[in-house]
């Protein structure tokens, strides 16, 4: 987990006109909020959380903000929660900062990484992988870039249920256990079509 310095200012006004004046200027409109926190909007600089996060790709981020308001400063730790995207342009719209404790525990989604070749695989079966994240609680230190699953011994037609993945160190899944994230498929043969045609004829 690492901690990135960002920059961001409380906003005084919200809304549909506001959010596009702010995109001209190459801002967009933010909220931060959590448990001990009233939700704050801010305005963060676009460009700068995209470079933050293209530079960071794959990791997990807890955000050391410095939000400004009447002339003042404070600081306050949040990861990001959810960035909503243009549909058009792809482009980042809307930025949900989720403020932390560093000694209460926060849930949070982490991408499942597989790692191995499945036997299954070696023996024609297709790899799918069903829960592309998993949810996590844990300190926020000790959230984990990704959650790897080893896919070596699963064999066509076995199944990885949450129950089956062992986190790590002091975090706790808390997807259901009985959730299956990994399967192996058996792929069917194609028949050739001349086969196919004396079956139907029969």
């Amino acid at each position: 987990m690492r901690q990135v310095a960002f920059e961001a200012e409380v906003r005084e006004k919200t809304g549909k006109e506001v959010a596009k004046k702010l995109r001209r200027q190459g801002l967009i409109p933010a909220i931060l909020y959590g448990p001990h926190t009233e939700p704050l909007p801010l305005s963060v600089k676009v460009n700068e959380l995209e470079k933050l996060l293209h530079r960071h790709r794959g990791e997990s981020l807890i955000f050391n903000l410095t939000v400004q308001e009447n002339g003042g400063t404070s600081q306050r730790l949040a990861i990001l929660k959810e960035l909503q995207y243009h549909p058009v342009t792809d482009k980042i719209i809307h930025a949900d900062f989720y403020e932390i404790r560093m000694d209460e525990p926060v849930e949070v989604d982490v991408p499942v990484e597989v790692v191995g070749k499945a036997k299954g695989v070696e023996k024609g079966g297709l790899l799918e992988v069903l829960l592309r994240e998993l949810t996590v609680s844990c300190l926020p230190d000790r959230i984990p870039d990704t959650i790897k699953i080893d896919v070596s011994d699963l064999d066509v037609g076995d199944v990885i249920h949450v129950r089956d993945i062992t986190p790590p160190e002091g975090v706790k899944l808390v997807d259901h256990p009985d959730e299956p994230v990994v399967t192996i498929l058996e792929v069917e043969e194609e028949k050739p079509a001349e086969e196919t045609a004396s079956e139907e004829g029969l």
